[in-house]
């Protein structure tokens, strides 16, 4: 077993919104929380925290408390943030969906998480409201937060002028947020973070980070995912940064806000540092006020990370973990030195780690020198998830006996704690840092009359992105017949959110299984096209 280098780390025990705004100070109030990075409009600490309470008080007048279940489907705005605190200020738990997700998908989470409210804006309203009336929310219980015919407003609940309840739960088993992850295969399952798990993770890496009061965060990675929601919103919060939201990845935006609210700290995937490598806008913008870039939720590779730190002269980080982790386990801190960037730097603080060989099952020791043999890496301590929602066999699949995560993925580690990830046992495709999961696109298929078997891998495309490759084994007989690549595409295209799409198709006789019947998905990438 291994631990970090850095010393243990008291988790307060509070809930998430007592411990980030619990304690500001008459001198951070008037510091600005966050900017729409569009518009410019600024929110003040005094204002946010104002309107967190307004939304509790709302909510919880109407209903919606400690056993309570609300959704938000919603992209990176300032208004995100006070409704996710302003639930959990309510004592309710948030699930969070992806704002790519098609009505179906909605629905499928706001049933499986039992959500009796969805939170949303007039954008992404007609998947929103159909998810809603398919799984019962009414409309006097679906939020458009900048408005629409029918449905109550932010403005509404914070204009209702309820007080905040007082509410009790104990920090270390009360779910706060409900993410959904593939783990290391299968559908995605709502993975329950306790407020304990939020509050540690941010006290496990904010040392590590060196966020302070003057940084401004460029917010552009989702807060519906577990990276965006701690490392960006919640820690920047209670570091009292400032936050720079901004919606969706457009390169001429995304240099626009940076030049003009002259960010510090930018929080990326691969696929970002590839653009900012690679594309000759760059250097028509001021991106001097940039002194570190950390990648997360996709490997990056070393030498694009040397390339990125020269291109805008910066520090350049990568982090690692999981949702099931919330999400952070290991981290390159601010004050690394020369480590890597194609490593993930150490243990954060409180974790313990292992490597376990995963033919025999026995564990790998750490080196007295150099580096380790390569073992699958479990992880333990007080920011790893409670487990999954309902799902008791896929919770003790993904826990062992003594509370270690089984990963999924294969790293080595140094004499001196070093982490790298070299391989991945879990089936799992990561697509610009959105989690695929094979087997939820295979049930997909096998419903089209044409498709008699399929399997999924993932295949890097021409930008070294991994994409969703479809094996297909036709159906015999004329539906079967007729099926080709196209008709695979749209079919699944149309079904599920456009980052899940199958880009490829190959057609074969048999889908190789094991005697239990597995798929056997080394013997599919060995038959990979080049």
């Amino acid at each position: 077993m291994f631990t970090s280098p850095y010393p243990d780390v008291e988790v307060p025990n509070l809930g998430i919104y007592d411990y980030l705004f619990g304690g500001l100070g008459e001198e951070d109030l008037d510091r600005v929380a966050i900017v729409d990075g569009a518009s410019g409009a600024e929110t003040t600490y005094r204002s946010l925290r104002g309107q967190i309470d307004a939304l509790a008080g709302a909510v919880a007048a109407q209903g919606l408390g400690v056993h309570g279940v609300a959704a938000i489907l919603c992209p990176n705005i300032p208004a995100f943030a006070t409704v996710f605190h302003g639930l959990l200020r309510a004592g309710a738990t948030v699930t969070t969906i992806n704002s790519l997700y098609t009505a179906d998908e909605i629905a499928g989470q706001l049933t499986d998480a039992g959500a009796a409210w969805l939170f949303t804006v007039s954008a992404l309203l007609p998947a929103a409201r159909e998810a809603a009336e398919r799984t019962g929310i009414p409309a006097d219980r679906l939020v458009v937060l900048d408005g629409a015919d029918g449905h109550p407003s932010l403005g509404d609940l914070l204009s209702a002028g309820a007080p905040a309840p007082r509410i009790s739960f104990d920090p270390a088993t009360h779910v706060a947020v409900l993410p959904y992850s593939s783990g290391t295969t299968g559908r995605p399952k709502g993975v329950m973070l306790s407020h304990r798990n939020l509050v540690a993770n941010v006290e496990q890496s904010r040392g590590l980070l060196d966020v302070g009061p003057d940084d401004r965060l460029l917010a552009l990675l989702p807060f519906f995912h577990i990276y965006g929601l701690t490392v960006l919103l919640n820690l920047a919060l209670r570091q009292r940064a400032r936050l720079v939201t901004m919606p969706r990845f457009e390169l001429p935006e995304f240099l626009r806000i940076i030049q003009e609210h002259r960010c510090s700290y930018l929080f990326i995937a691969p696929p970002v540092a590839v653009a900012l490598t690679k594309h000759p806008l760059v250097a028509e913008h001021d991106l001097s006020s940039v002194h570190t870039a950390l990648s997360g939720a996709a490997p990056l590779d070393g030498e694009l990370g040397d390339r990125l730190a020269e291109r805008l002269g910066c520090r350049v980080l990568q982090g690692y973990g999981m949702t099931e982790m919330s999400p952070v386990s290991h981290l390159i801190p601010c004050n690394a030195g020369d480590l890597p960037v194609s490593s993930v730097g150490y243990t954060v603080p409180n974790m313990q780690c292992r490597l376990v060989d995963p033919a025999t099952g026995e564990d790998i020791a750490v080196p007295a020198e150099g580096t380790s043999a390569p073992g699958h890496l479990l992880c333990r301590g007080p920011n790893v998830m409670l487990g999954y929602l309902n799902q008791p066999r896929e919770t003790a699949d993904a826990l062992d006996a003594q509370g270690f995560l089984r990963t999924g993925d294969i790293a080595t580690v140094r004499a001196d704690g070093v982490v790298t990830i070299v391989d991945r046992l879990k089936e799992l495709i990561k697509y610009k840092g959105y989690q695929i999961a094979p087997a939820e696109l295979e049930a997909l298929l096998l419903t089209h009359p044409g498709i008699a078997d399929a399997a999924v891998i993932g295949s890097l495309d021409d930008d070294g992105q991994e994409v969703p490759l479809a094996f297909v084994v036709r159906q015999p007989g004329p539906e079967g017949d007729a099926l080709d690549e196209a008709a695979v595409t749209a079919f699944v295209a149309a079904k599920v959110a456009p980052f899940k799409k199958v880009r490829h198709v190959e057609f074969i006789e048999a889908v190789p299984k094991s005697s239990s019947g597995k798929i056997l998905r080394r013997k599919l990438k060995a038959a990979e096209p080049a």
